[in-house]
């Protein structure tokens, strides 16, 4: 999910390089804050608009198909490759674990998709064998060099806000969304990433955001027509990621957020999802690759666990563990204490961890609920790959803060007057 979180999304552009946007609450469940604002910064590109501006999104109605595509042989591109990114940074807060089950679900949130950065034509691939869980590195997150909020800090130097925009905004790594579904240039989007990244020796965060039925019809509605289709995509994804250490968002909302599918069409989307997974940590034994979990006040541990383990993620060829708070609000300390719940209840293989978006968390989740854009919301602790907890893998910024729910501009478009309002805590 790129953009709104109290779970929001908005969708990628025209551009290659966009970011999540994270916001957005729904009636029957509390959606992990991810899907309106991932859609905003779709496949990882990210342009510049102004607070008016305007971006498309993808209408593709999505059909689930019975069985996902069998594993294809790993695939790795041979030579440094061009992918396209949605930046995401993560924070390093010291949060503090708390005890009992989480809240009751409260309306779902979404998550916006960021633009789609620019293509390059892909190398020849090279098969590897698959590996397991990959070893967290001391390096440093990647911010890719093209983003909205950078277009813009780079298009009005003289504005008042913009040194404090770029200083605690702009400059942090995120993460890069790839929310359209462009089979035909996908690999060459993802290498520009993972190849910029490694040429700098950090780590960038991916987000995959195109699966059917994606955000139950809502806001950041879209994704690939069938399983079939997002099985070759995934494929295709796969073979940009290289062999460097890189970090995977896999599906913002694509767990949390099935109660819109029947059972069959949710247990076909777990399967292709569990696929997704092998495919990506065989294709790159250096992929960490996290599976969705919603947020704290959204599923009980124990029921998003039984979803995971559905879904592959408690598998050691296919995840190193469960994300959270993707575009939501919810404090680092809560979602800390709900990670390690989810991640006892979930089992599986040893070692799995967490990561959590810090990105719009500082000062926690409205008392009323409002999961658009609202107001007195704060940047939480800033992006790293060295927390200082337990199983807590990362903190990242996975929604792009200043990216819109769809309140204060169109989804997923960036708003600098709401960046503003992050960056100084609403004052």
């Amino acid at each position: 999910m790129p953009g709104t979180h109290a779970r929001k999304h908005g969708k990628p552009k025209g551009r290659t390089y966009r970011r999540s946007a994270p916001g957005r609450g729904r009636n029957v469940m509390v959606v992990a804050a991810s899907v309106v604002a991932l859609l905003g910064t779709v496949a990882g590109t990210l342009e510049a608009l102004d607070d008016d501006g305007r971006r498309p999104r993808e209408e593709a109605r999505p059909v689930v198909t019975d069985v996902p595509a069998p594993l294809p042989p790993p695939v790795r591109p041979s030579g440094p490759p061009t992918p396209t990114p949605t930046p995401s940074p993560s924070a390093s807060p010291s949060p503090s674990a708390s005890t009992g089950s989480p809240a009751p679900a409260p309306a779902p949130t979404r998550t916006t998709a960021p633009a789609p950065p620019p293509t390059r034509p892909a190398p020849s691939r090279t098969t590897a064998a698959p590996t397991t869980r990959a070893q967290p590195s001391s390096a440093g997150l990647y911010r890719h060099p093209e983003s909205q909020v950078l277009d813009w800090v780079r298009a009005n130097p003289g504005d008042p806000r913009a040194a404090v925009i770029r200083g605690r905004i702009a400059d942090r790594p995120a993460a890069v969304w790839f929310a359209d579904h462009t089979p035909e240039n996908i690999t060459a989007r993802v290498r520009d990433v993972t190849s910029g990244a490694a040429a700098n020796g950090q780590v960038p965060v991916l987000v995959p955001y195109t699966v059917p039925d994606r955000d139950c019809g809502g806001a950041s509605q879209g994704g690939a027509p069938d399983l079939a289709a997002y099985d070759g995509w995934i494929d295709l994804f796969a073979a940009g990621l290289g062999d460097d250490e890189v970090v995977v968002v896999l599906e913002p909302d694509s767990i949390a957020l099935a109660d819109c599918l029947s059972g069959n069409d949710r247990d076909r989307r777990y399967r292709s999802l569990a696929r997704a997974g092998r495919v990506l940590k065989a294709a790159n034994p250096n992929a960490r690759v996290y599976f969705d979990a919603g947020h704290s006040a959204w599923h009980a541990p124990a029921t998003i666990a039984e979803r995971l383990r559905a879904a592959g993620a408690g598998a050691a060829d296919a995840s190193d563990g469960v994300f959270t708070n993707v575009s939501n609000f919810h404090r680092t300390a809560d979602e800390v204490a709900f990670a390690r719940l989810v991640l006892d209840a979930l089992g599986g293989a040893p070692g799995l961890g967490a990561v959590v978006d810090t990105s719009r968390n500082g000062n926690g989740a409205p008392p009323d609920g409002a999961w658009c854009d609202p107001g007195g919301r704060e940047l939480g602790a800033p992006p790293t790959l060295t927390t200082g907890q337990a199983r807590i893998d990362a903190f990242l910024w996975v929604k792009l803060p200043g990216e819109s729910d769809g309140c204060r501009g169109r989804p997923g478009t960036f708003v600098p007057g709401y960046a503003y309002d992050l960056a100084t805590g609403g004052s």
